[in-house]
């Protein structure tokens, strides 16, 4: 499978092995890991949820974008949900071209894409409270720990 919504933890030499080919000059890689810190506050850690069958469903749409815009040889998209401890990758993506500068392109514009619209929802916990990350431009909803 190129793409997948999972609970277990990231193996970025395995999305790698998943884009490799002999016609690939180029692997470019996105690896998204959670930080300690958001918005002024100590980030505790972090759980993100979604509904697999919908969220697979956009990271195809995300993957049929690259493909009208770069001629790329593979793709694959991982993202992760469940509750991730600091330093724990949550996303990553892999790109296979003939040159690497489609690779490369072709990487950062499925971040973003993916961010925008595929429908993962993030929850950050810090001290003294947490907050639902609602968009990709980071409106978020605080409540305080009981």
């Amino acid at each position: 499978m190129r793409h997948q919504i999972s609970v277990d933890p990231i193996d970025l030499n395995d999305l790698v092995a998943r884009v490799a080919s002999a016609k690939a000059g180029g692997i470019a890689t996105f690896l998204g890991v959670v930080r300690d810190n958001s918005l002024g506050r100590r980030v505790l850690h972090l759980v993100y949820e979604a509904y697999p069958p919908m969220a697979l469903k956009e990271l195809q749409r995300v993957e049929d974008q690259v493909r009208r815009r770069w001629d790329i040889e593979a793709i694959a998209m991982t993202h992760r949900i469940g509750k991730l401890a600091i330093g724990e990758a949550s996303v990553a993506i892999a790109v296979s071209s003939a040159h690497r500068k489609e690779a490369i392109e072709a990487c950062h514009f499925a971040i973003d894409l993916l961010k925008q619209t595929v429908p993962i929802w993030k929850k950050e916990y810090w001290e003294g409270g947490e907050v639902w990350i609602e968009n990709p431009q980071g409106s978020t909803i605080s409540r305080a720990a009981p």
